[in-house]
């Protein structure tokens, strides 16, 4: 009866604290945002410190049981009641500590969300991972070591050497997490932009500790190991300054010389009524450039601003149709593909 009093009040007390502590964590959370490291570590400690209660409750009981056994029977009881109080007592510090991590990624969030790169955002998740995954281990082993009494050390040195054969086995596994490594310090690109590598173009929509995914212009979602990524030559096409457009005009060769002067003149008024979508160094050039096989050449070239794909779109089909409808009004024909056949009829001869 005495252990069950224990056992009941420890249960009762436990749950009392964890409510206690919930109940305050959410209203300090609530209130403003300076207590809201303060809210969190109460909800770190809520649970943890409900079964620490429990830990020491169940330790307290032997104060009404009898852990004696025969000596004939090669069993010490005491030591293994005690162990099992112990090690519920450290994974609840584990619990605590693995808790705490939200802490640390609260920081971290606050951290990534003053930079002006999405990258960041995926880091958090990793480092989040990677620490409780740190947590578990630790936790394991020092239960190992303090409560079973198992050599640390032995342990540690197997586990190196079926580490080396690990490694040896999954290398790809651990080039993909260096190359992760090397995308999150170099940062070539960041969450949502439009990248090309390894003959794919899309968006970027998830990096990993493994792999790299990629939403194509096509719908397809590609995954690529990050390895290959950090690799590969990356090119950033949402980080281009300017979207650059290289117009080749063919007229046809029996345009007088003042009616292509007046071709280019006419490009020429285009362009600078358009200056504002124009780097001030990059004006746009027009020139006659060319004697083709059928046409006369004039090149064009302009660097549209800002970089948007449907703004370049909308802009390139505005200067298209001006440019038809004012090169027809000035009477100056576009060339195309001809061929002109001569045939030439041999006169008879007289016998």
């Amino acid at each position: 009866m005495g252990l069950l009093g224990v056992l009941l009040a420890s249960l009762i007390a436990g749950r009392l604290f964890s409510f206690f502590m919930q109940k305050q964590s959410k209203r300090l959370v609530n209130r403003k945002k300076e207590s809201t490291v303060l809210g969190l570590l109460l909800a770190s400690v809520s649970k943890p410190g409900s079964l620490l209660i429990f830990a020491a409750g169940l330790f307290s009981a032997t104060m009404f049981l009898s852990l004696e056994v025969s000596e004939t029977v090669d069993f010490d009881l005491a030591g293994f009641w005690t162990n099992v109080c112990r090690t519920i007592g450290i994974l609840a510090g584990g619990w605590f500590i693995y808790r705490m991590i939200d802490i640390v990624e609260h920081f971290l969030v606050r951290w990534t969300s003053r930079t002006s790169t999405t990258l960041d955002d995926q880091l958090v998740p990793l480092v989040r991972k990677t620490l409780r995954i740190f947590v578990i281990i630790v936790a394991g082993l020092f239960i190992a070591g303090n409560v079973f009494k198992w050599d640390i050390a032995a342990l540690l040195a197997g586990l190196g050497i079926g580490g080396l054969a690990f490694a040896l086995a999954a290398k790809d596994m651990l080039a993909n997490l260096f190359g992760s490594v090397t995308i999150f310090a170099d940062r070539p690109f960041q969450m949502g932009d439009r990248i090309r590598v390894k003959g794919h173009d899309g968006e970027v929509v998830e990096v990993g500790f493994r792999s790299t995914k990629i939403l194509t212009l096509s719908g397809h979602l590609v995954t690529l190991p990050n390895a290959v990524v950090a690799n590969e030559a990356v090119e950033n096409v949402s980080r281009r300054p300017y979207i650059k457009r290289s117009l080749e005009l063919t007229v046809t060769y029996d345009t007088t010389p003042e009616k292509l002067a007046r071709a280019v003149e006419i490009v020429k008024e285009m362009l600078a009524g358009r200056s504002e979508h124009f780097p001030p160094d990059r004006p746009g050039r027009v020139h006659f450039t060319d004697f083709n096989a059928v046409s006369l050449g004039i090149s064009v070239t302009y660097w549209y601003t800002p970089p948007e794909w449907e703004g370049y779109l909308q802009f390139s089909h505005d200067f298209n149709m001006e440019l038809l409808k004012r090169f027809n009004d000035e009477g100056i024909e576009f060339a195309f593909p001809t061929q002109t056949l001569y045939l030439h009829e041999a006169g008879t001869s007289e016998a």
